[in-house]
């Protein structure tokens, strides 16, 4: 292994194509590239200014280390990345990657970040910015938060544990998604996806859980949720408290609480297709 230590770099690639090398203390100045075509690269303690720092890399560790903002589009078409302890400034940090393993990371300015990536490990990550995780796959997340709004736009195959959104739009155009005892607040949740489940979750959305095809819900909170599952097809939601509205969902079970107003206006939809399910009536179709 080659060490680098305590260095300055500036110009353009001035470390291109390298490979097996530790390194530290490190500083990237003006200049595009530093790490292009790098391999099985451990930074630690470093600092990145510029652009493009880690494109098409492999086998990359990265601890305790700031990418500033002027290191924009700075991780794309890298393959096995893992960050952690790390401060993230700058937007549009991953495209096009796989295996991305980001724990205890800050981003401050999370706009068009994790496009189009697959196979990703968030935990403990704090993101701010619009269209965080679009049309990305595979992905787990656990104990992290998003500020912005579209986050996981097209994404697929999605896990998510004890995490917290406020987000409009969140989870757009998804299939097989699964939110366990996380907070989601937003308007107009989840619209244009198959397969979604929400376990303990608590939810606050205007004109939320639209448009969805195979949407379950287990012990769930609806808080000042109006005009929810409107063309929704198998629904299977079980939710602990009162829902604002409900309107024309196209087929399943709702059980709440009370619903305060149930709106069936669409002459093509078939009301006794959807079971609802309050307190005041055990079981009653309408």
């Amino acid at each position: 292994m080659t060490d680098y230590v305590n260095k300055f770099f500036m110009g353009e690639r001035p470390l291109f194509n390298e490979k097996n090398a530790n390194i530290i203390s490190t500083t990237f100045g003006e200049g595009e590239s530093p790490l292009k075509e790098s391999r099985n690269i451990n930074l630690d303690g470093s600092i990145f200014t510029w652009k493009y720092p880690l494109w098409y890399s492999k086998h990359v560790t990265v601890t305790n280390t700031i990418f500033e903002t002027m290191s924009r589009s700075g991780i794309w078409y890298t393959d096995d990345i893992s960050i952690k302890d790390s401060t993230l400034q700058a937007p549009k940090l991953f495209r096009r990657s796989n295996q991305i393993d980001l724990q205890n990371v800050h981003f401050s300015d999370a706009e068009e970040t994790l496009w189009s990536c697959k196979d990703i490990k968030l935990d403990n990550v704090q993101a701010t910015g619009d269209y965080f995780g679009m049309n990305s796959e595979n992905i787990r997340v656990d104990n992290s938060s998003f500020v912005g709004n579209y986050i996981f736009d097209g994404a697929k195959n999605i896990e998510v544990h004890n995490s917290t959104f406020l987000s409009k739009d969140a989870f757009w155009n998804c299939e097989n998604v699964t939110v366990y005892d996380s907070v989601i607040n937003g308007e107009y949740l989840a619209w244009n996806t198959k397969n979604i489940r929400f376990v303990n979750c608590t939810i606050e959305s205007d004109q939320g859980l639209c448009y969805i095809d195979d949407l379950k819900m287990e012990n769930c909170k609806l808080l000042r949720t109006d005009l929810a599952f409107e063309y929704c097809s198998n629904i299977d939601a079980e939710i602990t408290t009162d829902i604002m509205s409900v309107k024309n969902p196209i087929n399943g079970k709702i059980k709440a609480k009370y619903i305060d107003d149930l709106i069936f206006d669409d002459e093509d939809i078939d009301r006794t297709k959807t079971e609802i399910i309050t307190e005041d009536s055990k079981e009653t179709t309408i």
